[in-house]
């Protein structure tokens, strides 16, 4: 089992910064890619940016030069810096984790509310 857990949500006006934690635990040596998605009530889930266990990272066209994806392999923990932060940046956005099993799986996170408004 892999059980994740988003932090650093809120409330900030646009321009400003955020940073969002995910915190792994259970079989975290099973773990490969860990990414971060986000989704507003009515509209698809989507991608923010991925990053591999060894540091590749892959972001949306529309967070890219903003955002940045980091992870603490010691400590379980997947990051997303988010910088100048627009309107349209507001979700719920939810941590997951490709989980090597005997069958591959994805764990995803409970998500944290992030809401830009001025």
């Amino acid at each position: 089992q892999v059980q994740l857990v988003e932090s650093g949500g809120g409330l900030v006006q646009p321009g400003k910064s955020l940073r969002l934690s995910c915190a792994a635990s259970g079989s975290v040596g099973s773990i490969n890619t860990m990414g971060w998605y986000r989704r507003t009530p009515g509209k698809q889930r989507e991608l923010v940016a991925v990053v591999t266990r060894s540091g590749s990272t892959n972001y949306a066209d529309s967070v890219k030069g903003r955002f940045t994806i980091s992870r603490d392999n010691a400590k379980s923990t997947v990051y997303l810096q988010m910088r100048s932060l627009e309107p349209e940046d507001t979700a719920v956005y939810y941590c997951n984790a490709e989980v090597y099993d005997v069958v591959p799986f994805i764990s995803w996170g409970q998500g944290t509310q992030v809401t830009v408004s001025s």
